[in-house]
């Protein structure tokens, strides 16, 4: 009986409940509704809102990599054309003015045994470059690839023909679209003393179109080919004559290859001594058709190389398939040889009369 008169007397309060927190409810939200989009969220007592989350990121600006030195450069920051140049290696023109700055150099054998190089700018052109001297048969091969301008004093009229018939624009001392632009050095003897002022240069050629990338590049040195296939190496030692045999010693504190010529440091004009984050060696051939004394690299062509890098060099071949076409690296599995970024020095070594010795690290 107690049972029966409790159950529905529980009943009663339990839809009383319903029908008190209901009514709640929607005291609550006919509030909420009544609020304009200014007035604050009603909260629980002692419970103060946060403010709205703002971040300070920044998206950063899209990078491509430096088609010359595989560095990353925002998206549109190198819309020029390259600069290239035939800088003396006379000891007279020593120290040369810009080559700290280069991109990539290739040393070729010209005649009497001596070097001279093919130096080209694009991602930092110097204000002033040279000396500059007179082209030769390989360059054209050389720099069809590039297109831009190439600097020079002028040379055989065979081999000023040749390069004026390659897609690069001529810049040549002496005529009168480089009057204002090429002029001689105080301080400096003839005829190593023609130097050009670059960054006009290339300003009044803005026209002309950037380059293409020449060679494959890793994410960092650590991930380049020569790291992570090649061995440990102290130096890389190039002879091209009796007169001209430059080397290139690591050193591991700046992490680049130091550059050395007949046995003692190669400086540029501020007292540095030249480096190199890659040495690329060619073996070449050299033949003499154009004249008896002046040697030409063939470079449409393929043959031995070695790359150094971080340390390290690894083997391979290399292959030119055209003028215009880039120089290929490929390893010995026939894998494309990535260099790392950074500036580049092309060693062309004569196969018969020159040598390239990798020398081991201790």
């Amino acid at each position: 009986m107690i049972t029966r008169a409790t159950k529905p007397t529980t009943d009663r309060r339990r839809r009383a409940t319903r029908i008190v927190s209901g009514a709640a409810v929607l005291a609550v939200v006919a509030v909420i509704a009544g609020c304009s989009a200014s007035d604050p969220v009603p909260t629980e007592a002692g419970i103060t809102p946060t403010a709205g989350f703002g971040s300070d990121y920044v998206t950063p600006a899209p990078t491509v990599p430096a088609p010359l030195r595989g560095t990353l450069v925002p998206a549109g920051s190198l819309t020029g054309p390259s600069l290239a140049a035939k800088i003396d290696n006379h000891e007279e023109a020593r120290p040369q003015i810009g080559l700290e700055r280069t991109d990539i150099v290739f040393e070729e054998l010209v005649e009497g045994g001596l070097t001279r190089y093919v130096a080209i700018w694009q991602s930092d052109v110097p204000d002033l470059i040279g000396p500059v001297r007179s082209i030769r048969p390989m360059d054209p091969d050389i720099l069809s690839s590039f297109g831009g301008i190439v600097a020079f004093s002028g040379g055989q009229e065979q081999f000023v023909d040749m390069m004026r018939a390659a897609p690069v624009y001529s810049a040549i001392h002496g005529q009168a679209d480089t009057d204002s632009t090429f002029y001689r050095m105080d301080g400096r003897t003839s005829p190593h003393d023609v130097v050009v002022k670059a960054t006009e240069l290339v300003a009044q050629h803005a026209d002309l179109a950037t380059p293409v990338q020449q060679f494959a590049y890793s994410w960092d040195v650590a991930s380049s080919t020569a790291v992570t296939q090649g061995t440990a190496t102290s130096a890389v030692d190039v002879v091209f004559s009796d007169e001209r045999y430059p080397g290139w010693d690591w050193d591991a504190a700046a992490g680049v290859f130091l550059r050395t010529q007949e046995g003692g440091p190669d400086y540029d004009t501020n007292g540095d001594q030249l480096s190199a984050v890659n040495v690329v060696t060619l073996r070449v051939d050299e033949v003499y058709d154009y004249d008896a004394e002046v040697p030409q690299a063939v470079l449409v062509a393929s043959g031995e190389a070695t790359v150094s890098t971080g340390g390290r060099t690894v083997h391979a071949t290399w292959v030119k398939d055209a003028p215009t076409a880039p120089i290929r690296l490929i390893d010995d599995l026939g894998a494309t040889v990535r260099l790392a970024p950074g500036n580049t020095w092309i060693e062309l070594v004569p196969e018969e009369s020159g040598s390239v010795t990798v020398v081991p690290a201790a």
